[in-house]
């Protein structure tokens, strides 16, 4: 008898394991650099490549880093979102394209068009694997000091713009 209770308690474990884990948002993991500060990197720049951007250079402000590509379906989701974002003037906004092609990237922003201040070039994905990207988009909020105060994976929608974005973009320009 104890010889079969064993596998089916060992069964009963699995499946609570499995409803706890698919009641979890992906969106909702919490980032471990959350407070720390924001990775350095020096990229090229997506529209002249014989330029860089680092992130010393927006030192003293706030700002968003949304990192997207042209092969990812979300990115065009949330680009109106961003778009939006861009219109309000509230924030610089840095794109950092991921794994993606340069052409491909610019073609994109061309038929899409472009809410950045400026987009870098990530094609090999390290600087994406040093900010804990697992998958685009994701969007961060850095404050004037270059510390990382909130992340967003997947499409920023209106509402956790209105609702987070931007907030904590107000209280952090403060």
């Amino acid at each position: 008898m104890t010889r079969f209770l064993w596998p089916f308690v060992g069964f009963i474990v699995l499946v609570g394991f499995l409803a706890v884990g698919l009641t979890l948002k992906p969106s909702e993991v919490p980032s471990p650099l959350i407070d720390k500060p924001a990775p350095s990197f020096t990229l090229p720049l997506l529209a002249s490549p014989e330029h860089t951007f680092s992130p010393e250079q927006l030192k003293g402000k706030v700002w968003l880093l949304n990192v997207w590509a042209s092969w990812c379906y979300a990115c065009l989701e949330e680009h109106p979102v961003i778009m939006d974002l861009a219109k309000t003037h509230s924030v610089p906004i840095v794109g950092l394209n991921y794994k993606d092609v340069r052409s491909e990237a610019l073609a994109w922003l061309e038929r899409n068009g472009d809410a950045y201040m400026l987009s870098v070039s990530d094609t090999q994905g390290r600087v994406g694997i040093d900010f804990g990207v697992y998958g685009v988009p994701e969007t961060f909020v850095i404050d004037k000091a270059g510390v990382i105060r909130y992340k967003h994976i997947g499409a920023v929608t209106p509402r956790v713009a209105r609702d987070t974005i931007l907030p904590l973009i107000r209280e952090l320009q403060q």
